[in-house]
Order: structure tokens, then C-alpha cells, then sequence
């Protein structure tokens, strides 16, 4: 889920909500059969609805209609994952419902809590005063430092991944959906794609990670630099801890006008930490020690997202993206892969 903000009319659920709110009722979701549902603002992965029925309000979260590439859109993790980390120290939603019976609204989908709160996409944290944008960066730290400390086998999921080889599994799905995407006129993506499974580092630990953790899929506090939920969990699995950070790092590389990013911002004068801080405050809350192979990381990152971006594209071409931007976000992928190669030629220059 990208914001807690409606679309228009037009908007509404193209699914029978009649049914649905049938099934809410019976399951005491809702005091009476009957709802409003409005589309939520972005959503680029998986079509995401508030539901409104008297006082209640909940977000309804249900995979793309159409064909869709293999190991995509699999909300069924997000909910396994949230429900899992109820008490844990990483905030989340309270989720209430999962259906994989697709004769409700003609696609799998989970009910979970509207959280009323703040949603921000801009990085540079405009209208905000130095010392608020601070307090927001140490949280969203804190937040991620919280994640990688899980026990995930206390918490059940001591099967939601492999132990060890993430980076290079990661690497082979993403290679493997380019392909399937289609990967023509984007040669840094190409070559990001032949040489990074060449140049894994040997450092291979294993902790719960996000796998899209970044400002906007944090719903934070109305008025308060505290995080109520981490959202969109579909990436989430057992990996790599300081991928995971390196992929949330990515925005101090990335220009704002390219993708969300603060690189060449005075971040000294907007009261945001430069990167090398925010990673100490990392490794203080973790124990990590000095962070190696960072240009490695960025690289991988940088063609994950890519290869996202592509994903979007190939959605797009294809007429089941679930935002109407799509085709404008998946143009993004050509140059990001070029700043992941980047980063590629210069980690190949030092190790």
C-alpha cells in the first residue's frame, strides 16, 4: 500500500462488493451487510481499497487481475508476515482476514487496519523543520534496526526463507523476470544482470528483511515522528540484512527528480543525516560492525529496482498495471540500471 488517499469515483472496486461485504459481516467485521470502497492512491504492485462501514474502516488489499509473472504479487506472504510481527518491535497493521478463494472478488485478498496517519513520498521532507526531519530519519533507522534484530524463528517463521544465499537467489529471480518482461534497449540492466552473480560477497548472514523498505511504505504518526505501520510486505523473506539497508539507502544516490531520492540536496541545511551517520546509527542499534562491500550492495539494489521498474513497464504494455502512472514509472528502469553500473564499475575497481 502507497498512501492512505482516495482516488475519485471513478476509482471504485471493479469487483462485487456486495459480496464482500456480506462476508465481512459474517465474520463481525462490519455491524451491517452494506460499505463504501474507494481506491487508494498508488499501488503499483497490488490494487489496494479503503472500506468504510459505519465507523469502521479497514484497507482491502487483493492481487492484479490477468496474467502475472511467476512468485509476483503474493500478498499472501504480507499477511503471514504482519501477522507474525503483531507484537513484536516493528510496528504493523492488525490484520483480520485472508481469502485465497478467488469467487469472492475474483482475486485472493486480505483485510487489514486503516491506520490514519501520515504517508510521505518526498524524501527532502518538505514543510517540515530540520530537527522534525531528523527525528523522522532516526525512526525510519530505528524501525529497520528493529526488523533485522528479530528472532524470525521465535516468531514463527523459521521457514518463510532460506537460510543463506539470498543475494544470489535475488539476483536469479529478478535476471529471470527481466527476461520475461523483456529486457531490449536496456544494456546497464543487461549487464548489471551477467555481473553480479560474479561478484557476491563471501559475508552471508540471515535476518527477517522488508525487501521495499523506504519512507513511503511507513504510515507514521499524525503529528509525531513515530511510525504506526511498515506496509507492503510482498517482498519480505529471509536474507540479507545489510541488502535490505542498502536497498532503504539507495535514495542518498538516486536524484529527487529521478525517483524519490535526496542525492545533491544540502542535507546539512534540510537536517538530514549524510549517509555515513545514518549507517552508524545502524550499526549502533544492530552491532554491526564497519559495513563492507557497500558498492556491491548499492549495485544490486539499484538492478532490483530496475528490474521492478521494468516489471511496471512490461504491465503497462501488457494493460494490467494497477496505477495509471505506470507506463512513467517504468521508464525509470533505464536509469537506474545505469547508476547500478555504476556503482558496479566502481566496486569491481576496489575488490
Amino acid at each position: 500500500m502507497d498512501a492512505p488517499s482516495s482516488q475519485n469515483a471513478a476509482d471504485t472496486a471493479p469487483f462485487d462488493s456486495a459480496a464482500l461485504a456480506s462476508l465481512l459481516h459474517q465474520r463481525g467485521l462490519i455491524d451491517t451487510p452494506s460499505m463504501a470502497v474507494e481506491r487508494l492512491a498508488g499501488g503499483q504492485s497490488n490494487p489496494t481499497y479503503r472500506i468504510t462501514s459505519g465507523a469502521r474502516q479497514y484497507v482491502l488489499r487483493t492481487k492484479p487481475p490477468g496474467k502475472l509473472l511467476s512468485s509476483a504479487h503474493a500478498i499472501d506472504r504480507e499477511y503471514r508476515v504482519m501477522q507474525a510481527l503483531q507484537d513484536s518491535e516493528v510496528p504493523v497493521p492488525r490484520m483480520f482476514l485472508y481469502v485465497e478463494d478467488p469467487s469472492v472478488i475474483g482475486s485472493p485478498f486480505y483485510i487489514m487496519e486503516f491506520l490514519q496517519g501520515r504517508v510521505m513520498f518526498d524524501q527532502s521532507l518538505p514543510g517540515l523543520s530540520p530537527t522534525q526531519r531528523a527525528e523522522v530519519y532516526r525512526e525510519m533507522n530505528r524501525v529497520i534496526a528493529a526488523l533485522h534484530r528479530v528472532d524470525y524463528r521465535a516468531v514463527g517463521l523459521g521457514d518463510y526463507g532460506k537460510t543463506g544465499g539470498y543475494i544470489a537467489r535475488q539476483i536469479r529471480r529478478w535476471a529471470s523476470q527481466c527476461q520475461e518482461s523483456g529486457i531490449d534497449g536496456n544494456p546497464a540492466l543487461a549487464a548489471l544482470a551477467d555481473w553480479l552473480p560474479h561478484h557476491i560477497p563471501e559475508t552471508d548472514p540471515t535476518s527477517l528483511v522488508h525487501g521495499d523498505y523506504r519512507l513511503d511504505n511507513l504510515v507514521f504518526h499524525p503529528t509525531e515522528p513515530r511510525v504506526l505501520g511498515v506496509l507492503d510486505w510482498e517482498l519480505s523473506t529471509l536474507g540479507h540484512p545489510l541488502a535490505d539497508l542498502a536497498y532503504h539507502c539507495m535514495s542518498w544516490h538516486i536524484p529527487p527528480d529521478l525517483w524519490r531520492g535526496i542525492s545533491g540536496l544540502d542535507l546539512q541545511a534540510l537536517g538530514i543525516p549524510d549517509e555515513a551517520t545514518y549507517l552508524k546509527w545502524y550499526g549502533n542499534a544492530t552491532g554491526a560492525q564497519a559495513i563492507e562491500h557497500w558498492d556491491f550492495y548499492l549495485a544490486y539494489n539499484l538492478f532490483r529496482l530496475a528490474a521492478i521498474m521494468n516489471g511496471i513497464a512490461h504491465r503497462a504494455r501488457s494493460g494490467n498495471a494497477a496505477a495509471a502512472d505506470a507506463e512513467e514509472t517504468g521508464r525509470k528502469a533505464i536509469p537506474l540500471a545505469e547508476i547500478g553500473w555504476g556503482y558496479a564499475q566502481r566496486y569491481a575497481s576496489t575488490y
